[in-house]
């Protein structure tokens, strides 16, 4: 009889063991795994081998220690810079689009602008043809466009002035004199005039280099474009001042004390054949 409590004693101190152990089994599953008895239990496999299991658990581990710390989070900071990405992206096809619009914009509007360019350069150039025999007395002018520089478009190319006044063999402006120099340039300036007409024009001594017969002319060609622009000369040259319509000049009758005086030429010639 004492043997027979001996053995229930022993037995149920191993049965109160295993269930402690199988107790701890269970935390360390719940720990390591999230699994509960009856999770793990669908995982079980029948001809499963635990010392293998063992060898692969080791080989496991070395592999993982091998990888150094893992990010937990590194899921979510995928998704984050993913979205991320994702919104970059979408903005660089939109600035994309937009940058390719604006390129075919571009090239459309300069070909326009090219093309009236063109169209009214010709004009200027006919225009300066005509100007130019009237001033000159004859003789040729024309304008050529010159071959655009590399990397330059046509709109960037420059202009060079031909002109041969009469007797003269055609040459470029640098060639010419002072006096045939500012009389070209009259002829461009009324064959822009001449296709356009502007509000006013500020003309600084333009004629100052001109003999006294080709400043008659130029001022009469002043006369002539007077209708549609109104001019403002300045200019010490009698035959421009005599067609003018007012004059204004800076008198000093007094040491240090000037004195703006006006006249009016049309007024003027009407009291002159008064008196």
């Amino acid at each position: 009889m004492i043997y027979i409590n001996e053995n229930k004693v022993k037995c149920e101190n191993e049965l109160e063991k295993v269930e402690e152990n199988m107790l701890a089994l269970q935390n360390k599953i719940k720990e390591e795994y999230d699994l509960d008895y009856e999770g793990a239990l669908a995982l079980r496999m029948e001809d499963f081998d635990y010392q293998e299991c063992k060898q692969e658990i080791r080989k496991l581990q070395r592999e993982q220690k091998e990888m150094g710390n893992v990010n937990i989070s590194a899921i979510e900071n995928f998704r984050e810079v993913d979205g991320m990405y994702q919104e970059y992206s979408g903005q660089i096809e939109d600035l994309e689009k937009t940058s390719d619009d604006l390129r075919k914009l571009i090239e459309q509007l300069s070909k326009q602008m090219l093309e009236q360019f063109t169209t009214e350069f010709e004009k200027i150039n006919k225009n300066f043809e005509i100007i130019f025999k009237e001033l000159f007395g004859g003789g040729t002018g024309r304008l050529e466009i010159l071959p655009p520089e590399e990397g330059q478009s046509e709109l960037d190319a420059g202009i060079e002035i031909m002109a041969e006044p009469p007797g003269k063999k055609l040459q470029s402006i640098t060639l010419m004199s002072g006096g045939e120099k500012a009389l070209t340039a009259i002829a461009i300036l009324f064959a822009i005039l001449k296709l356009k007409a502007m509000p006013f024009c500020v003309l600084d001594e333009i004629e100052a280099a001109l003999d006294d017969a080709n400043v008659g002319l130029f001022a009469q060609y002043l006369k002539r474009f007077s209708n549609e622009t109104q001019f403002i000369v300045i200019t010490h040259r009698k035959p421009t001042m005599e067609l003018a319509d007012r004059l204004y000049g800076v008198t000093m009758q007094e040491k240090g004390v000037s004195k703006v005086v006006a006249v009016n030429l049309a007024d003027a010639v009407k009291h002159s054949k008064n008196d």
